[in-house]
């Protein structure tokens, strides 16, 4: 599943937004759509590191990394536990990563709010154990979505893969007099060509987003709200049907377009 997350203030609020992702949570369990995870291991847009790593702390903590949201926002926690061991175990399958390393554990991160402001109104209860896997900012774009190919094998042991990040993400060019299905030009034709290399099956030329030019330049001023999506996107199989939620915008230059892909 790719999540557009869009303002932290959506973790808390009762909008659209999160009001989908509750929903999204309510069908996984027994009886449901899907069954419960095991293990979710989640991409977010603001985990940046040098080569990549995930994290392997027992008890990960609640990282609120941003400014001048009310103090409700820098009080939420998401307990959720870790699991040492299988962040080593994936460690082990993504090794050697694109970069010739090996992906290496960390104690120094811990859930950041890509990954806790979609999980929380998911999974409420925090009893599914949850590991963040880190981008590796400097490596080419084609390398990202070559990582998500490798999470394939997870899917199948019962792992939940969540990327998290925005289709279109420019907070310079927010209009705040926009409504949430109004968007710039540029934002929704990006918005647009996202939706239709997936909806044909064209997923690896999501890898060439910056083919797009001035639009992706646009839609883009810096990339690491897109690549999650191709972490999602590569951990795709042939059997994989999609769909789409939130394909709204929030202040005309956040494209909050969610994609879920399964065979159920």
């Amino acid at each position: 599943m790719f999540l557009g997350h869009g303002s932290p203030m959506n973790a808390i609020e009762d909008n659209e937004y999160r009001r989908s992702w509750v929903e999204m949570g309510s069908q996984f369990g027994p009886g449901q759509r899907w069954p419960t995870p095991r293990l979710i291991l989640c991409v977010s847009a603001h985990w940046l590191t040098t080569g990549w790593q995930i994290t392997a702390d027992q008890k990960p903590r609640t990282i609120h990394d941003f400014g001048g949201f009310p103090q409700a926002l820098f009080d939420q926690q998401y307990p959720a536990p870790g699991d040492p061991a299988e962040a080593q175990a994936i460690a082990n399958l993504l090794s050697p990563a694109p970069d010739g390393h090996s992906v290496t554990l960390s104690s120094d991160w811990g859930l950041d709010h890509g990954s806790w402001s979609v999980l929380k109104p998911m999974f409420p209860q925090a009893n599914i154990p949850v590991l963040q896997l880190s981008m590796d900012y400097a490596r080419p774009v084609a390398d990202h979505f070559a990582i998500g190919r490798q999470l394939q094998t997870l899917r199948r042991q019962g792992v939940f893969i969540v990327a998290s990040g925005n289709t279109v993400h420019n907070l310079r060019a927010m209009q705040m007099r926009m409504g949430n299905q109004e968007a710039l030009e540029w934002a929704r034709s990006f918005d647009d060509w996202v939706a239709a290399r997936i909806s044909a099956g064209e997923r690896e030329t999501l890898v060439d987003f910056q083919k797009r030019g001035q639009e992706a330049s646009l839609a883009h001023p810096s990339f690491e709200h897109y690549l999650p999506l191709l972490y999602a996107a590569g951990a795709v199989t042939e059997e994989d049907k999609v769909s789409y939620f939130n394909t709204s915008f929030q202040l005309g230059s956040i494209a909050m377009r969610s994609v879920v892909w399964d065979s159920v």
